[in-house]
């Protein structure tokens, strides 16, 4: 890009960014802050934010005061502002397709839920506000089921959750979003019947007349062709980002688990689906295969990437995924059925020096589960 073509960008951005006055400070970062500190007073604004409401300080301030306010404050309503009416929400099992859905689903998993907690762990992000804002928002929820709902009679025991949801926002309002939480790790904690609650939840989709697609060949293996030697970083926006990608499509893709000893650390510390927290390069080998040795023939792709520099050193890097294809391996749902599987997931990283210190990795094994009921409905 010319400097010309820069300076113009630069000035159209700055006509159009909000006129409320900004001060030279970092954006919030989770971590090392307590929730007082994430949603201030009478903190001034230190990013621009055109069109987004006067409480909001910065991005990171925006995703985890409204998350909090719609959740834990139930001020539900608060969605109609902060979400566009024809908005788009991706789960693992079902999409949302409009801004009432989203606040029926709200509605209904407070009901189950009322004591539930999500306490931001991590927010990172990319964007502006012109052109609008991704971020990727790992929780950490705790609570206890203590009322009647579609899960049936309350246990009254506690849980403890993982969930992360990336969102697309323009102007105070998001209009496309992806959430994966770990309930089976709920449901575990819960004391439920897993099977039954798949099952459940299978045939409610099967009842609305959704049917699993098989894909048939899928991309990871066209004809008789290897996987790919080289990824597609195209989608990344800095050096590290492009590295990250190219090490998940060795490991990944072209099964190359021994690159794991290269780019995690000898203390690695993996906190995963489950619930697991588990520390050491074997243990991230262990896990990983897991995942691929139950979806043997499953191709991995990444559909967006992005990075912050850390307040604790190095860099967050937040990856949002997707594996496709079938139940052909054994592992945590049982003995192989042939059935196709589709893994929505999210992974945050710390890297400092090169080398991956902290991994956070969330799918759901029950919308697994829940894929493989409603494709032995179909039959």
């Amino acid at each position: 890009m010319s400097s010309t073509e820069t300076t113009n960008k630069a000035s159209v951005a700055s006509e159009k960014s909000n006129t409320k006055p900004t001060r030279d400070e970092p954006v919030l970062q989770v971590e090392r802050r307590d929730f007082i500190d994430l949603v201030p007073e009478k903190r001034p604004r230190v990013q621009s934010l055109r069109g987004f409401d006067d409480c909001y300080t910065d991005i990171v301030d925006y995703i985890v005061r409204c998350t909090h306010k719609i959740w834990d404050e139930r001020d539900v309503g608060l969605i109609y502002s902060h979400y566009t009416h024809n908005c788009v929400l991706y789960n693992a099992l079902g999409t949302m397709y409009n801004r009432e859905q989203v606040v029926q689903d709200t509605l209904q998993r407070l009901v189950a839920f009322p004591e539930r907690r999500g306490m931001a762990t991590q927010v990172i992000w990319n964007g502006n506000d012109v052109e609008g804002f991704y971020t990727s928002h790992l929780v950490t929820g705790s609570g206890r089921h203590t009322q009647y709902s579609h899960l049936g009679k309350p246990t009254n025991r506690t849980f403890v959750t993982r969930t992360v949801a990336d969102c697309m926002i323009h102007e105070n309002k998001i209009y496309r979003e992806w959430v994966v939480s770990d309930n089976m790790a709920m449901m575990r904690q819960l004391g439920l019947d897993t099977d039954a609650v798949a099952y459940g939840m299978a045939k409610e989709q099967f009842d609305k007349g959704f049917r699993v697609t098989d894909i048939g060949e899928n991309r990871r293996m066209v004809g008789q062709y290897p996987p790919e030697m080289e990824c597609d970083v195209s989608i990344a926006h800095t050096d590290t980002e492009e590295q990250c990608l190219r090490w998940l499509h060795e490991i990944y893709n072209r099964r190359m688990l021994g690159k794991i000893k290269d780019v995690y650390a000898p203390n690695v510390q993996w906190h995963g689906p489950l619930m697991k927290e588990l520390y050491g390069q074997a243990a991230v080998i262990h896990q990983t295969l897991a995942l691929i040795g139950m979806i043997p023939d499953g191709a991995w792709m990444p559909q967006h990437i992005c990075s912050n520099p850390c307040d604790e050193g190095g860099t967050k890097v937040a990856v949002r995924w997707i594996m496709e294809g079938h139940h052909l391996g054994y592992g945590e749902l049982g003995k192989p059925t042939g059935e196709r599987l589709f893994v929505m997931g999210m992974s945050h990283y710390h890297i400092v020096n090169g080398k991956v210190v902290d991994e956070w990795v969330v799918y759901d094994h029950l919308a697994l589960l829940a894929q493989i009921k409603l494709g032995q409905m179909e039959e």
